[in-house]
């Protein structure tokens, strides 16, 4: 079943225009999954019945899968399936009657203003890292976008003088104002700290890593735990917490 998946991938990456992640992650549900049927003998897409793909997710819960896994796992199994049947390569579709488990869903945490305040001072030096490290925590707790779209703004987004941000997603575009604490901090960074971190680096980038290169999802994560951690932040982190935080 291994070479069915690979051609799966690629009907999901040059069909779909899937993205990578999502590719990445059915790669890797599916391939526990063959593993699982192998080991019984089945080897064969023709032979999985829906009672056998019903005992693979018990099997999934008995191994102490939570349910965002699990649901997760019937996600890839589905799509799977629908581009089996579709392709001619089984008849009948033996995930369609899958169901997910019921996903808890938590309170999105919200900081107080008290620990807003005490995030944001721990990037209060002067060091170019720090520079844009405040700068981009000032901009997205005054303005509430996406990580992904903080760290996508180019230099040319920027409008320092009306004080607004041009946000692009899915060839939309959106005018997102911000406050003058966030202006302050983008001045600082502009004229202190982003030509030290580009080095001889050249980049349209708005932020950068240390390297001049474009910042990471996770690269910015780390660095708001890191503050979080210095500001004795007990409570749930993440880099979209300062987002709900804006919205509240």
């Amino acid at each position: 079943m291994t070479e069915i998946i690979q051609k799966f991938s690629l009907y999901l990456r040059e069909v779909r225009k899937t993205s990578e992640n999502t590719i990445l992650s059915y790669e890797r549900d599916l391939k526990k999954m063959v593993q699982y049927f192998e080991e019984q003998g089945i080897d064969r897409p023709q032979q999985i019945t829906a009672m056998g793909l019903n005992s693979y997710i018990l099997y999934l819960e008995s191994q102490g899968k939570k349910p965002a896994t699990v649901s997760r796992n019937i996600a890839s199994l589905k799509a799977f399936f629908h581009y089996l049947q579709k392709d001619g390569y089984v008849k009948e579709n033996a995930a369609e009657g899958l169901k997910a488990p019921r996903v808890e869903r938590k309170a999105p945490a919200i900081l107080s203003e008290e620990e807003t305040f005490r995030l944001l001072e721990q990037a209060g030096g002067l060091t170019p890292k720090e520079l844009r490290d405040r700068a981009m925590l000032e901009l997205l707790y005054a303005t509430g976008i996406r990580v992904s779209e903080l760290i996508s703004l180019k230099l040319s987004d920027v409008n320092l003088q009306m004080e607004y941000l041009t946000c692009r997603d899915s060839g939309r575009e959106r005018i997102v104002p911000f406050n003058a604490v966030a202006k302050q901090a983008l001045e600082a960074y502009l004229e202190q700290g982003r030509a030290a971190l580009l080095s001889e680096e050249d980049s349209s980038y708005l932020f950068t890593n240390c390297s001049g290169q474009v910042m990471s999802r996770q690269g910015f994560w780390k660095l708001v735990k890191s503050y979080g951690k210095k500001a004795g932040i007990t409570g749930e982190l993440t880099s979209h917490t300062l987002r709900r935080s804006a919205a509240r």
